[in-house]
């Protein structure tokens, strides 16, 4: 389906109190959810919310979609190994350095996304340099999905995490009720209900 038929003149982000989203987007949504799980499709009814979430997502600019689904891949990814019980082994890197570099990979994305033209500017303005601003646009909810992610890493770390496979993760870092607005959602409030 094109991305033209859902967007509006403006450009806007699909807000809940919006009429497409009202009207067409949740009903549409969470009927076809619904229809899946009544005939006991339940990997069809979470596949299709992660996708419902993403379009969500995608709805103000389908360009900042690789950055949501490369953020989930690579947590998801660390997180398992961070989950995964200790071995023996002279090479063995420390869970706790994994930890540090993944919350400081996270943090990094964040703050070049929200602060790089601040530290060009003031670059510039104390050594005198001439970098053109990168005039960045804020992802969306890049602050929700990044903290909820680092949350996910250090529940990793503690070992509460082994039981969730990567689409209960995709559910938990992008559905669409939460994702824009928050809040801030811990693993174990929201995970154990997508396993029903």
């Amino acid at each position: 389906m094109p991305w033209g038929l859902f967007l509006d003149s403006s450009g806007a982000v699909m807000l809940f109190n919006s009429s497409i989203y009202i009207f067409l987007f949740l009903p549409f949504s969470v009927a076809i959810y619904f229809l899946l799980i009544r005939y006991r499709m339940i990997l069809a009814g979470k596949s299709w919310l992660v996708f419902a979430s993403l379009f969500f997502y995608g709805y103000w600019n389908p360009i900042y979609l690789p950055l949501i689904v490369g953020s989930m891949l690579v947590n998801y990814g660390i997180g398992t190994v961070l989950s995964r019980p200790p071995t023996s082994g002279r090479h063995q890197v420390s869970p706790k350095l994994i930890l540090a570099v993944a919350i400081t990979l996270n943090l990094a994305l964040l703050g070049y996304f929200k602060y790089a033209d601040f530290f060009l500017a003031n670059l510039n303005a104390l050594v005198g340099t001439d970098f053109p601003a990168l005039r960045l646009v804020l992802p969306l909810a890049i602050s929700f999905f990044t903290f909820q992610q680092i949350a996910y890493l250090a529940d990793s770390y503690q070992g509460q995490t082994q039981e969730y496979d990567f689409l209960n993760y995709c559910l938990f870092v992008t559905f669409f009720p939460q994702l824009i607005a928050g809040p801030i959602v811990h693993h174990r409030e929201m995970m154990p209900q997508s396993e029903r």
